[in-house]
């Protein structure tokens, strides 16, 4: 929190959370906007990558909260990227290479790209060498059935659960 974020202390209830997902557990965080949310994915994902448990996979629903997460990821000396439909085709190869090498603590992805078959065959290669660490399903209000009609995808995503049934 200190070394990567500068923050000296977690606020409200991030603690709690931050350390029961560290520690592999599943959670729901509802906060309001500019409540840390982020951060508790944040953190675990650094951690759990630093102990050799590999990559975080934040699904993501907007373009520009992706480039925004991960400029400021990078800017702070993490690992990340982005898979989305504003890279070209070589980008994205080269993204999905620094996947599968290790190189990355957090990717970003869009529904829609994390439930096709090219991509969850590279969740399973990761997945089959330990390497597949977290699952972090950004805005809940799409995963609610009342909310998919603004991302229908995010629907598919309990295949997430299913298939990796020990990834938090």
């Amino acid at each position: 929190l200190r070394e990567v974020f500068g923050y000296d202390r977690f606020r409200g209830p991030q603690e709690a959370i931050v350390e029961h997902v560290i520690a592999g557990g599943d959670a729901l965080v509802l906060m309001p906007t500019g409540g840390g949310k982020s951060l508790c994915y944040q953190v675990p994902a650094i951690v759990r990558e630093r102990t050799g448990q590999g990559l975080t996979v934040v699904v993501s629903p907007l373009i520009a909260l992706m480039h925004d997460q991960v400029g400021a990821l990078i800017e702070a000396g993490v690992a990340a990227a982005f898979l989305n439909s504003s890279l070209s085709l070589e980008d994205a190869q080269q993204v999905e290479k620094q996947m599968l090498r290790g190189e990355l603590t957090l990717l970003y992805a869009a529904p829609e790209r994390l439930t096709t078959p090219r991509f969850l065959a590279l969740l399973d290669s990761l997945h089959e060498r330990g390497k597949l660490s977290l699952f972090a399903i950004d805005e809940a209000h799409c995963v609610s059935q009342w909310g998919h009609d603004f991302r229908e995808d995010y629907l598919s995503l309990n295949v997430l659960h299913e298939r990796y049934p020990g990834v938090p």
